[in-house]
């Protein structure tokens, strides 16, 4: 049965990684929104320097953000990719949120999952992904944050359609698992295809997870 598969495989991983040490952030949510947005289509590295140079320079609320000059806010943000793009971002959804609810992305947070869900994609530079990272990290909301990393390794074993968009992908996870693994899956699955399941040249002999792996003869000549 597919639930067996995905259980099978979310153990593998889980003596194969070690989960990182902040799994869930009780941090202020608005951080979080503003390291996913500087996260889009960014590394992991480049993502952490440019919010450290952020915070470095602005204190990382709304109110702080939405008055600052774009011009600075870019400058924090060059290590990034798309960083004008960003930082305009960043000023306009900070200036949303201090109008529309009162500073605080808590009003939002606290609401049943689907009504949250639809008020943060509503926000400027807020897709799918990013909202569910936050409802996920800082609300303990029940989703499956979908990255590259989700869906390439998700398509791979099978565990959702191969041509499935974002939402077919995550609500496939979600059928496979419980909702108290959401957590450790949306972490081992972009862990794995970091180190494992690469775009390019995945390492198919030696992952760990290779039996559960339909796909992995594709690969087996670059290995």
């Amino acid at each position: 049965m597919a639930e067996n598969k995905a259980q099978n495989i979310l153990q593998i991983l889980q003596t194969t990684f070690t989960t990182p040490q902040w799994t869930r952030s009780n941090d202020d949510p608005f951080k979080m929104l503003i390291v996913t947005i500087i996260s889009q289509n960014t590394a992991g590295r480049n993502t952490s320097k440019a919010f450290e140079n952020l915070s470095k320079r602005f204190e990382i609320k709304p109110e702080v953000l939405a008055k600052a000059e774009a011009s600075q806010i870019e400058q924090c943000l060059k290590v990034a990719g798309l960083y004008r793009n960003k930082a305009k971002t960043i000023k306009h959804v900070s200036k949303i949120i201090v109008d529309q609810y009162c500073g605080d992305l808590r009003s939002i947070l606290s609401q049943p999952l689907e009504e949250a869900r639809r008020k943060l994609l509503q926000l400027p530079g807020v897709g799918p992904k990013t909202a569910d990272v936050v409802l996920l990290f800082s609300a303990e909301k029940s989703t499956v944050p979908v990255d590259t990393h989700v869906n390439r390794v998700s398509k791979r074993l099978r565990l959702a359609p191969t041509k499935g968009d974002y939402e077919a992908v995550r609500e496939s996870l979600q059928t496979l698992y419980k909702p108290t693994d959401y957590l450790a899956a949306h972490l081992l699955l972009i862990q794995h295809g970091r180190k494992y399941c690469r775009a390019r040249n995945p390492m198919c002999k030696q992952c760990p997870i290779n039996k559960f792996c339909p796909s992995k003869n594709m690969w087996d000549k670059s290995d």
